[in-house]
């Protein structure tokens, strides 16, 4: 035999009982001898009893040492069974996770090594198996629903928080798609969804039915070789955040007193209209419509009588348009109606006239406000798409030239468009015409309106505004020629002039004192050049001015034109070290899920918001809102156009982080900004006492 084959505890019986029967052997023999020898001695008439007896002796001898042999086996035989069966049971505890305590691995045989092994495989198991129970513990902790699918969507595990979100057990969804858990009227398939840092957003349905809005990503868990194979979907509930969007985007759209839409929800809706009307070659009528001394009623009556008769307006007007009307409040006592299908033709003409006349007529009986009856009239204005104008904004300016009209002739009356009611389209074409001979002749300048911290009174920076200074007229503001640049590439060319001289006027401050961080606003069209961060950063470069000293403002229509593209382009601006911020915030049309995509670290409130804080509850709101929303997301926030300091005072009760406005002065020149700057440095700066208390 082989003794190669044998394993060391067989070789080591098998050397044992050699060993026994070796010594039997010659026990055996001895006795045999000792026997013969008495055998010869003895008589012959003892001589069979002798033998007898000898045989006796031999065989319980024989039967003894055989018996002791046995027994010996049997122990050796029983010790390693024993160490077997330990070993077996320590198995069982392994495949149970039960590690209890190891096994002794002396001496140093066979099983010796096998219990060697199965001690190291338990001291990993149990490393491993606490490793995976913190991780247990981390998933079961984290506020997010984490739901783990294999590549075909089929759900593999979950945690506690989405058995939370979704009321279901972790049995009853583990094996299942998916998209089980996906509301199919209201959220496309995540089967297929691609993999995305970027947070998107669905609407997961509950075990009892219920529709939940949430914010998710998905990333995949990499096998070896770089192969995908699970993926792990993180979402979270956004409900609140959604009413909170829904009572923003109201606040911002619907004016406040008479529920219908204010002035950018009235040209966006206005806008959609136009667009309708052109798409089925159909004209569209615009009525602008103003109240008739309505000072006199407010100074004699109040002001609560001024608000109960611009409700009586709306109403009135919402109740004798025709269905599918457009009613929005412009400002003040001013309203506008679109009203589809009316045309500027004679047989549409009278039509018209009808109309227009019955609303003057509705709008002129008398109301009562606190028992008194009131009495009122309007002027409206008249403009058509696309005979009179074929845009938005072009399309409002004259139907208040024609309302400009009517209101000359007295009031009560309605008044067509006509184009010498309206010589600012004239002054218009000469001015985009100066515009260009302006830059040309280096007559625009760029002042600066300081921004303060409400906390602490000092100038944060500054806001840079480009001004537009003609010979014969003075100072023209940018709302009255920045549009006309942005009809053509001269914005362009004015956007770079802009940061290139906000550039050379940083570095002149900085060798007296610290500027503060200097914003500058670029448009859509800047943004839309292929080059603009590399552009950005070379005009950057050429007076070693660091990016984190100045801040690009965006309004939130330019961002969301083109979510995607401006993601990217932000990115490479923030990468550069620029702070970016959203000017006007508020009066655009963005998700706020979407304003999450961008790097984004300061809000702007837009002024038409700031204008009646103090005394609009509904704008108080509306701030606030945002205020906390920019602290929630670590954002700043500025309110712009502060004017008085009720508005501050209400400012600052909100939290909110900074100000600027005509409060604290005009936007100042240069020299005039360093001199702010160092009188803050002195001491004897004007404006701090505003912001005591």
């Amino acid at each position: 035999m082989n003794s190669r084959r044998i394993p060391h505890y067989g070789r080591m019986i098998l050397t044992v009982g050699v060993a026994l029967a070796g010594v039997l052997l010659v026990l055996i023999y001895r006795e045999y001898r000792s026997v013969a020898e008495e055998i010869i001695q003895t008589p012959m008439a003892e001589h069979e009893a002798l033998v007898r007896e000898s045989y006796l002796w031999i065989g319980a001898g024989s039967l003894g040492a055989l018996l002791m042999c046995l027994a010996i086996v049997w122990v050796l035989v029983q010790r390693q069974t024993n160490r077997i069966k330990d070993l077996r049971v320590q198995a069982e505890k392994l495949r149970d996770a039960d590690f209890g305590e190891p096994l002794q691995e002396y001496p140093p045989d066979a099983l010796g090594q096998l219990a060697a092994v199965f001690n190291d495989m338990r001291d990993r198991l149990k490393a491993t198996t606490i490793s995976r129970d913190y991780v247990d513990r981390i998933l079961s902790g984290m506020n997010e629903a984490i739901i783990v699918t294999s590549t075909d969507g089929t759900i593999k595990r979950i945690n506690r928080s989405t058995t939370i979100l979704l009321g279901f057990d972790e049995k009853e969804l583990v094996g299942t798609s998916i998209d089980y858990i996906v509301d199919k009227n209201k959220s496309g398939s995540l089967i297929d969804d691609s993999i995305s840092g970027i947070p998107k957003e669905a609407t997961f349905e509950s075990k009892f039915g219920e529709s939940i809005p949430v914010s998710y990503t998905c990333s995949i868990v990499e096998g070896e070789g770089g192969d995908s194979h699970d993926r792990i979907y993180a979402a979270q509930n956004i409900t609140e955040r959604r009413r909170a969007e829904q009572r923003i985007r109201y606040l911002a759209r619907i004016d406040a007193l008479t529920k219908v839409p204010n002035r950018m929800q009235f040209q966006h809706l206005l806008q959609r209209a136009i667009a309708r009307a052109r798409r089925a070659h159909q004209p569209l009528c615009l009525f602008y419509v103003d109240v008739d001394h309505f000072k006199e009623i407010n100074d004699t009556f109040g002001h609560l009588a001024g608000d109960a008769t611009l409700e009586t307006v709306a109403e009135r007007l919402s109740a004798a348009l025709p269905d599918n009307s457009v009613i929005g409040r412009l400002a003040g006592d001013e309203f506008a109606v679109v009203v589809a299908g009316l045309g500027a033709e004679d047989e549409d003409r009278s039509e018209t006239d009808r109309l227009a006349r019955s609303l003057l007529d509705r709008l002129a009986d008398p109301f009562f406000v606190q028992g008194h009856e009131v009495f009122m009239t309007a002027s409206m204005g008249i403009a058509f798409y696309p005979k009179d104008a074929a845009n938005v904004i072009d399309l409002i300016r004259n139907a208040d030239a024609a309302l400009y009209s009517s209101k000359k002739r007295g009031g009560n009356v309605y008044a067509y468009y006509k184009p010498q009611m309206n010589e600012a389209v004239v002054e218009r074409l000469m001015t985009k015409s100066k515009l260009k001979r302006a830059f040309e002749r280096d007559e625009l300048l760029v002042h600066y309106q300081p921004k303060y911290n409400l906390e602490t009174g000092e100038v944060f920076g500054a806001e840079a505004l480009v001004r537009w200074e003609l010979p014969d007229r003075g100072l023209i503001l940018p709302s009255d020629f920045i549009p006309l640049a942005e009809e053509t590439n001269l914005i362009i060319e004015i956007g770079e002039w802009v940061l290139d001289k906000v550039c050379e006027d940083f570095r002149y401050w900085q060798r007296s004192t610290s500027p503060g961080r200097v914003s500058v606003n670029f448009s859509l069209k800047q943004l839309r050049q292929p080059n603009f961060s590399a552009r950005i950063g070379s005009i950057l470069r050429s007076h070693e001015v660091s990016p984190t000293s100045l801040e690009l403002e965006v309004t939130e229509t330019t961002l969301m034109e083109n979510p995607e593209r401006t993601v990217k382009l932000l990115d490479q601006l923030y990468a550069l070290g620029l702070h970016l911020a959203i000017d006007d915030f508020g009066t655009g049309y963005s998700s706020l899920s979407a304003l999450q995509q961008f790097p984004i670290s300061t809000l702007k409130i837009d002024k038409s918001f700031v204008r009646d804080v103090a005394t609009n509850p509904d704008d108080a709101t509306i701030v606030g809102t945002i205020v906390q929303m920019g602290r929630n997301l670590n954002l700043d926030v500025v309110a712009e156009g502060v004017e008085n300091e009720d508005q501050l005072n209400v400012l600052q009760r909100l939290d909110c982080t900074y100000v600027q406005g005509l409060l604290f002065g005009d936007p100042m020149s240069a020299d005039n900004y360093l001199e702010l700057l160092l009188a803050q440095v002195e001491g004897t700066d004007s404006y701090r006492a505003l912001f005591a208390g």
